[in-house]
């Protein structure tokens, strides 16, 4: 699918929960936020049915996001269904890898195609600092749980602009040790303008943007920065991802209704 500036749009991020085991310093705020009650959250049946949809208007990519989304029961099942959907190349994951170690084997299996694990540091002391109490141990087992399976793995590293490289050198020190990519990602908050800034790997320029995103709410979302969502009509789920994909903006702007925390970025 083409939206109206041209843009090729084949990519669903679908966000599998807004709850997360952690709390990171530039996601959420120390008090954490209000969850979703469960009634609202959309069931993965019928996610999957908005995936199928999706794959038949010429979607190949799927990422799986929360929140984080392993709080959730039976991704790895949810995985599965997705496996079964023709026409997806890719089914990915974005998670902050601690509940990942016991999984990662299972998805694999199930037809996970590649996993990026948040990973900000490796010194133990500041990752509980930035998670606000996070086991840093957790995530490396998580990372090497995914790497022993065979998943390609890539890093996830928010840049404190404050700080100087050190964060960053021992992130891409440990991740050529284990065969793994890095990818920075600048700071941003949803209710500031979008910034495109070439320094960092994302958010990516929005002359290059290629996705929507389904809310844990079952609402579909056709920019980060911006408050507009489309209601899935799970009778014509097609019908609502072209309604989505038309109103996609040439640039984000700003967002007042959803934080970062519950969308996967």
């Amino acid at each position: 699918m083409f939206d109206s500036f041209g843009r090729k749009i084949h990519y669903l991020r679908i966000s599998l929960t807004d709850r997360c085991n952690l709390r990171c310093r530039y996601c959420m705020p120390a008090e954490g936020v209000a969850w979703l009650p469960h009634e609202r959250i959309m069931s993965l049946e019928n996610m999957a049915k908005v995936a199928g949809a999706a794959a038949a208007l010429g979607f190949d990519k799927i990422r799986l996001t929360g929140g984080e989304p392993l709080v959730r029961k039976g991704v790895p099942q949810f995985v599965t269904m997705l496996r079964d959907i023709p026409g997806l190349d890719i089914i990915a994951m974005t998670t902050n890898g601690t509940l990942l170690a016991p999984l990662a084997a299972d998805l694999a299996r199930r037809g996970l195609s590649s996993v990026n694990i948040s990973l900000d540091t490796v010194d133990p002391e500041r990752y509980a600092y930035v998670t606000r109490g996070g086991r840093l141990d957790d995530a490396l087992c998580g990372i090497r749980a995914a790497r022993d399976a065979g998943l390609p793995v890539k890093l996830n590293v928010v840049v404190d602009p404050s700080r100087d490289s050190r964060d960053l050198d021992g992130v891409r020190a440990f991740s050529d040790e284990l065969g793994c990519a890095v990818q920075t990602i600048r700071q941003y908050r949803l209710d500031q303008g979008k910034l495109d800034d070439f320094h960092y790997d994302r958010p990516p320029p929005c002359a290059r943007c290629n996705r929507i995103r389904l809310l844990a709410t079952g609402e579909l979302k056709p920019c980060l920065h911006g408050d507009a969502v489309v209601p899935v009509d799970l009778d014509d789920p097609a019908a609502s991802i072209r309604a989505c994909v038309a109103m996609k903006p040439a640039h984000g702007g700003a967002a007042s209704n959803h934080n970062v925390s519950a969308i996967g970025g």
